[in-house]
This record gives C-alpha cells, sequence and structure tokens, in this order.
C-alpha cells in the first residue's frame, strides 16, 4: 500500500503518474530566488497565505534571445493571476539601487501619482524601505520615483513600514509639517522586531538588522549598501524552527558591525541561519577589504558568522551571474564564491547560484521549501508554481 503523500498549502501541479485521493496539506513556507543575473528579487510565500516581494528587478533585455535572465514581470503576474490576486501584502526594497528597483515603475500601482495607477498594475498593501528612501536628495529615474511614493506614504501615515533610527527622520518630518510623534508607529530600528508579523499567526518573524543609519545631515548619499535593509527571518512550520539571514548588498564594514553589535547585545540566535541570501552578488566586498589571490579572507566577525552560526545542512544563495573561473572586476568573484562553498560544504550544506539553477545554460527560479524538514531546496519550478509534493519530515532530532 502506497504512503499517504502530503502536500504544501500553494497550488500544486500534478504530474499524470500522482496517485489520486492520497494527498493532503503540510505546513510550507517557500522562498522564491529569481535568477535576475546580478539582480535581486526574493517572493515570500507564507502558507497562511501573505505575500511578502523583497525587492524587484526586471532587468532582462527582450530584444536578445541570448538573454537567459528571466522575464520577472510576467512570472510574478502569472503567480498573482492563479491566485486570483493584485497585489502583495508587502513590497520592501532592500536600497534603492539599480539592481534591486529595475522596472517598479511600469510593473506597480503607485498611490503618489496618476500615471503609475493604470489597468493590470500590481497594489503595494504596505511599502518597506530604509530611512534612505525618504531622505536622500539627488535620486533619479527609478530611484526618485519610489523615493516619492514612500514620502507620500509617509506623509498620509499609511500603507507603509520606514526601517531607522526615529531621529533619522525628525528633520524631514518637521520640514513637512509633521512631527515624529505622529509617525512613530511607521518607522522600526535596528535591534526590533517587526511589528505585525509572529510566528503564531503568519508563520514569520522578521528581526531588523539594518540600517542603522549613516547619512550626512542634508541627506547627501555616503552609501546605500551601508544603509541597506538586512533582516533576520524566523520561520515556524509543522513545529520546526528555520532561520533565514536576507543580507542585503551590505558589505564587510556593514556585516562586521551587524553581527559585533548582536553578539553584544546576547542575540546569537539572531544570526543562526540556516538559509543565507550572501550579500551583493557574491562580491568579495561583503567578506573583507582584499579580494585575495585564491580565497578572500573574511573579517574576524563575519568569519565568526559564517563558522559558527550556519546550522547543520545551511544554504548559501548567491543571486547573480555564474561564478567566473578567471578573475573579474564586478561579482560575483571566485575567491569570495570559494570561501563560501568551503564553510557550506564543511558543514553539510550547499551554495547555490541563481544563474546556474538547475544549470547555466537554462536557469530557473531557485526555490527553498520550509517545512517541517526546515528548508529544501525543490527541483521543480512550474510557471511560478512548484510542483510540490513531499513526504512528512520526521518528528525526532530536530534543531529548533
Amino acid at each position: 500500500m502506497l504512503p499517504k503523500l502530503r502536500l504544501s498549502s500553494a497550488r500544486v501541479i500534478h504530474g499524470s503518474d500522482q496517485p489520486e485521493g492520497m494527498l493532503e496539506k503540510m505546513a510550507t513556507h517557500r522562498l522564491n530566488f529569481f535568477p535576475l543575473g546580478n539582480a535581486d528579487c526574493c517572493r515570500i510565500d507564507l502558507d497562511a497565505g501573505r505575500q511578502i516581494l523583497l525587492d524587484y528587478a526586471a532587468v532582462r533585455d527582450p530584444k536578445d534571445p541570448n538573454d537567459l535572465r528571466c522575464d520577472l514581470g510576467t512570472a510574478l503576474r502569472d503567480e498573482l493571476q492563479a491566485r486570483k490576486r493584485d497585489y502583495y501584502d508587502v513590497v520592501g526594497y532592500t536600497h534603492l539601487d539599480r539592481d534591486h528597483i529595475c522596472g517598479s515603475s511600469d510593473f506597480f500601482y503607485l498611490e503618489h501619482a496618476q500615471k503609475y495607477q493604470g489597468s493590470g498594475r500590481i497594489k503595494i498593501r504596505e511599502l518597506w524601505v530604509p530611512a534612505a528612501a525618504i531622505i536622500e536628495e539627488g535620486c533619479e529615474d527609478e530611484s526618485r520615483i519610489i523615493r516619492q511614493e514612500a514620502r507620500y506614504r509617509l506623509k498620509q501615515g499609511t500603507g507603509i513600514r520606514v526601517f531607522s533610527r526615529p531621529d533619522q527622520l525628525k528633520a524631514w518630518l518637521s520640514k513637512e509639517g509633521l512631527s515624529l510623534d505622529d509617525r512613530k508607529h511607521l518607522i522600526t530600528d535596528a535591534g526590533q522586531v517587526l511589528p505585525g508579523w509572529t510566528t503564531a499567526l503568519d508563520g514569520v518573524e522578521f528581526f531588523v538588522h539594518s540600517p542603522f543609519a549613516s547619512r550626512l545631515e542634508d541627506g547627501t548619499l555616503l552609501d546605500r549598501n551601508k544603509d541597506s535593509l538586512v533582516l533576520h527571518a524566523t520561520f515556524m512550520a509543522d513545529g520546526t524552527t528555520t532561520r533565514v539571514f536576507f543580507g542585503a548588498d551590505a558589505e564587510h564594514e556593514a556585516l562586521t558591525e551587524i553581527i559585533r553589535i548582536t553578539r553584544a547585545m546576547g542575540r546569537e540566535e539572531r544570526l543562526e541561519s540556516d538559509v543565507v541570501k550572501i550579500p551583493h552578488h557574491t562580491s568579495y566586498l561583503s567578506l573583507g577589504p582584499e579580494k585575495g589571490k585564491d580565497k578572500t579572507q573574511p573579517t574576524d566577525q563575519i568569519a565568526y558568522f559564517y563558522e559558527k552560526k550556519l546550522l547543520w545542512r545551511t544554504t548559501l544563495i548567491s543571486t547573480s551571474d555564474p561564478i567566473p573561473s578567471d578573475d573579474s572586476d564586478q561579482p560575483p568573484h571566485r575567491q569570495a564564491a570559494t570561501y563560501y562553498k568551503e564553510q557550506v560544504q564543511a558543514q553539510g550544506g550547499e551554495y547555490a547560484v541563481t544563474m546556474e539553477h538547475p544549470k547555466a545554460s537554462a536557469p530557473e527560479p531557485l526555490v527553498i521549501e520550509i517545512g517541517g524538514a526546515k528548508a529544501k531546496r525543490k527541483k521543480d519550478y512550474l510557471g511560478g508554481i512548484v510542483a510540490a509534493v513531499t513526504s512528512r519530515a520526521p518528528r525526532a532530532g530536530r534543531r529548533g
């Protein structure tokens, strides 16, 4: 007699050999990383139904038949249509560099200007941005459009979450005729748990690691990477805890400080990770100041993170082009990749590259399922919906 199979709560594409009448649901969340070259977009599908989109970069050239990057807009629309939705519960921008925002003004329904409100645009119930997206001056093109949307929502007092020390926004709010007290409930500082999200109700909670503010008083940009939104997510599924570190584009100075402060505050669990979205497309600058001849050497604090805080069988994900075999000026850097591979292999895990999954000649979205067996990379991805049939995970010997 065949064992009973368990299904995730997302829609399933059934194969012709699928046994009928022998399926039931299990709690499963999904992380969907899209093959976009050196660019970012991750969709988080929670078992309870809420969806979070972290970054959006539609960078594919439709006129180039050799461009293997995915058609991001079409992939996301198809999945939303399958759910009969025209919105995301959250769209978060880790920072306003092009590789995190490209094409947003063509895809999303933006509330600040009628020209971005045509039929078919995808709505954003809550926008997440670092404070830099509010106070930065001199923005151009797409970054200016998103800045204006963030400013509009903050002035309206709804549909936004800003990540910063509250006093960093005090001067800007004052210029707009607003008080900090009136908007403080919309601002979350580093070192805090994001309000409104719990493992009990949503299956996830978010801890904010960054930004911790490095900007001149006049709003002049110092470094968007240092001000980017870095999150640690704790997922709960079938009684099992899975931890995910979203590193944005943090470079070694910011990441070193994140780890140092977290350790000093006695919050080691906010570093423990089953999945890590590697910062900055496997750039050596997210490990240390020197590229190295064959392998990048991380700072002491970053070495502590990768060598002590990765949980057994951690998956490191590089949202990047394929790893080159020779030296390159732009990421990904082979020396950094060598360090990551050595660390994760020593702990029974894997290093995955979005533009190499499942193969470099035909990349597809890389999907991590989070359930009773912790995090597991899926092998099949069909039209934005995972063919996800798994057996029940063993209950004994869990890490949680």
